[in-house]
């Protein structure tokens, strides 16, 4: 207990910057967590997290406190995932193809061009597929995943020069892309020129065109305000995205079976929650950003997914991935060549 309290004691002033997110500050909790996570305050990851947060500090009677920092708070998403492994934060939401750098397996689910819609999505991923990651998180041994992904959405290509309407509008296109070797992979496979740069950086990124375009989910476009920097979206679907809800497994062992059941309880619900929340909000971003100046374009998957079949990407990861983990891929989504 004495280790956990210098602990608290020591980030402290840290927290001061999260007061909104704090719950019940009355009197102090036996166990104070800290979970950290990329996104702005008004993405529904960090509003379920707030409610979660509530219901799992009344139901421990006040022992556990979960303090939530948002934006990228505490360091980009690569220092954090140091900061998971080490003990200095005991949660944190990060997409599986970012995790790869640490646990490649975690990437299958970005697989280009592989999920056609949601209902495959959670079928795999609250499957076999979402099993066999977990169960590979779980060998880098610091860490581990809780069993419900929380949605981040199929991400969308947006450029401030041209609309994306065939493979060949790639070449040479200037894009970002997350620190995780699938995205620069796919991305070199249509000719582009992918650049990595951490979430935190993508905003001033674009607006001084270092990069031209980027890709993510509608909802990112709107909370992050990219909208202001970019001009044409297109409807690429080229990948689901998600986050493992993860935690620290020696500070989380700390913890008693009770409130870690009262914890995985309310993580794993507000989880489900955020999909849906994912998908009702998504249903209104398309109009609100043509609203806010962005120009939108439909796309046909099928010659992206042409294209990268004949540049040997998917036989490429195939092999990084294994026969295991490509057949528990393919057992939800189909052959992908």
């Amino acid at each position: 207990m004495t280790s956990l309290t210098r602990r608290t004691f020591a980030t402290g002033t840290a927290a001061l910057g999260v007061t909104t997110f704090s719950i019940g500050r009355a009197r102090a909790a036996e166990f104070t967590y800290k979970f950290a996570n990329n996104l702005a305050l008004t993405h529904p990851l960090n509003k379920r997290a707030q409610e979660a947060a509530g219901k799992i500090k009344e139901e421990t009677g006040g022992r556990f406190e979960l303090q939530i920092f948002p934006s990228s708070q505490l360091g980009s998403d690569t220092d954090t995932l140091g900061q998971i492994r080490s003990g200095a934060v005991d949660f944190f939401t990060l997409s599986g193809l970012i995790l790869s750098t640490l646990v490649p397996a975690a990437a299958i689910n970005g697989v280009g061009f592989a999920f056609k819609d949601y209902d495959t999505v959670w079928k795999a991923m609250d499957g076999k597929l979402g099993e066999y990651i977990r169960g590979e998180i779980v060998k880098a041994r610091s860490i581990f995943a809780f069993e419900k992904p929380w949605d981040n959405g199929f991400r969308q290509t947006t450029s401030s020069t041209k609309p994306i309407t065939s493979p060949d509008d790639f070449v040479n296109m200037k894009i970002r892309v997350p620190p995780a070797p699938l995205w620069t992979s796919m991305f070199k496979a249509f000719g582009s020129a992918p650049a990595t740069i951490n979430f935190n950086e993508v905003y001033s990124a674009l607006q001084s065109k270092v990069v031209e375009g980027q890709e993510n989910p509608l909802a990112i476009l709107e909370t992050a305000k990219l909208y202001e920097v970019q001009q044409y979206c297109s409807l690429t679907n080229h990948m689901w995205d998600g986050f493992w809800f993860l935690a620290n497994k020696a500070n989380w062992d700390q913890l008693p079976k009770d409130i870690q059941a009262v914890v995985t309880k309310h993580i794993n619900a507000a989880a489900v929650q955020e999909r849906a929340d994912i998908a009702e909000l998504t249903k209104g971003l398309q109009e609100s950003l043509t609203a806010k100046g962005m120009k939108f374009n439909a796309v046909d998957p099928a010659p992206f997914r042409d294209k990268l079949k004949a540049a040997g990407f998917y036989t490429e990861w195939k092999g990084k991935f294994g026969d295991t983990a490509w057949s528990t891929l393919e057992s939800a989504v189909g052959s992908l060549g």
